[in-house]
């Protein structure tokens, strides 16, 4: 059975929660899924899933969530090559803080993709501005993503 990981990097649950939603879309599609709070860059390097999923929020002026911040540093300080990671990407911000609306979403999409992993399809960006329960967006999106990018297995 494959395997799908996802990563939650959250301030006040809100990412966690979307993680939790959308989970059981994966199991239904075939996947053994397993959501990781506080993930290390050993959770993704050493054993690496058939298909990641990073749900994020982001804090600050474009920040990373506290409890993502470790997995982000050795990222970038070990650059591993992640070319055999195929993954999708849910950020959940606010545009009323401007240039820095879903910032954290956006530097990791840069970061995985300097490191050679394949984004599959759109990043989504669900803006607490226009969407009150974030996984009203995100329940939506991942039955879609799963559908076109031909996840089931």
């Amino acid at each position: 059975m494959p395997t799908l990981k996802i990563f939650v990097g959250t301030v006040y649950g809100g990412a966690l929660d979307v993680a939790e939603q959308v989970a059981p879309l994966f199991e239904q599609a075939g996947y053994r899924v397993t959501v990781l709070e506080q993930p290390t860059l050993t959770d993704l390097v050493d054993d690496m899933p058939d298909l990641a999923l990073f749900c994020l929020s982001t804090t600050g002026s474009g920040d990373f969530p506290g409890d993502l911040v470790p997995f982000v540093r050795d990222l970038k300080a070990r650059t591993p090559s992640l070319a055999a990671l195929r993954y999708g990407l849910i950020a959940l911000g606010d545009s009323s803080y401007g240039d820095t609306f879903c910032g954290s979403g956006r530097a990791l999409d840069a970061i995985l993709e300097d490191l050679g992993a394949q984004r599959l399809g759109e990043r989504l960006e669900v803006d607490a501005m226009e969407t009150f329960m974030a996984d009203d967006a995100a329940l939506p999106w991942a039955e879609a993503w799963i559908a076109d990018q031909n996840l089931t297995v």
